[in-house]
């Protein structure tokens, strides 16, 4: 499976490593490594970063043979530890949304250098997230069901940019998007439901923040002080940005933020060991 998965990467400008360690991004659900691609991977590589996205399995070009529907949030670990495993050094890891969970499940196992959780699925678990969509906007389950079946009708392109993105995201790139949703591991999506789905720290120092947008419709910045405290980690807020902040105009102040994080909590790395 390890070398079977989609993994976009980016050589530091110039091949002129800054000493930090290698960032790994990690998707969040219905999603693919290009959400990472398009913008945030090039910014970190001109500025010295060896940079990779993984697709979890069943996502972009990674398979899943075991059928999608029975991948676990374990399995989603395995993907990300494998790939960590292949790199020259032990990576950063960031994670958005579903992905920030899965992070956070690594992260209770093993440290590394540094983590950040994008957008991170509350230690509430979802369930209370899609209780107030349902009450607020029930029309959203039914166009995000469609969305996720292919079905890209106006409206339903309407409600993804409503929920996801805001009234300044590009129209390319919405409609480069649909070339990039997936349905979601029905398992993945019930393991995430409940109080308590999130892993409980684990022993040791990983450096860690929470980064989320101020315009996120699904979770909210209070959402995200829940996350940076259980880890008693700091929470930075992007005013004005949504879910799909990495893909959104404004997407620099993510990696700006990323980046002084990196710079003040990560210790630069000895050279890398040959493979």
């Amino acid at each position: 499976m390890p070398h079977s998965l989609e993994v976009n990467s980016l050589a530091p400008a110039g091949r002129k490593s800054n000493g930090f360690p290698p960032l790994l991004f990690v998707h969040g659900a219905y999603c693919d490594a290009w959400c990472w691609s398009v913008n945030v991977l090039p910014w970190f590589a001109a500025r010295g970063y060896a940079v990779h996205a993984l697709s979890l399995r069943g996502h972009g070009k990674s398979p899943a043979p075991e059928g999608l529907d029975q991948v676990s949030l374990a399995d989603y670990v395995a993907d990300i530890r494998a790939v960590a495993a292949d790199l020259p050094a032990r990576p950063v890891l960031i994670g958005h949304s579903m992905g920030a969970s899965v992070v956070e499940r690594l992260l209770a196992q093993e440290g590394f250098p540094g983590a950040a959780l994008v957008s991170p699925v509350p230690p509430s678990g979802l369930l209370p997230v899609l209780t107030r969509l349902w009450w607020g906007r029930p029309d959203f389950f039914w166009h995000a069901q469609r969305i996720h079946e292919g079905m890209f009708d106006v409206v339903s392109l309407n409600t993804l940019r409503e929920f996801y993105f805001t009234e300044r995201a590009p129209r390319e790139v919405l409609a480069e998007a649909r070339h990039h949703l997936y349905p979601e591991s029905s398992r993945a999506v019930m393991e995430l439901a409940w109080r308590g789905s999130t892993a409980q720290p684990g022993d040791h120092d990983t450096p860690l923040c929470v980064i989320t947008g101020g315009a996120d419709a699904l979770f909210t910045p209070e959402d995200a002080e829940a996350t940076a405290r259980r880890h008693a980690a700091h929470t930075i807020v992007l005013d004005g940005l949504p879910h799909m902040l990495m893909l959104e105009p404004g997407w620099e102040r993510l990696a700006e933020a990323l980046d002084a994080f990196i710079k003040s909590s990560v210790p630069i790395q000895d050279p890398p060991r040959e493979r």
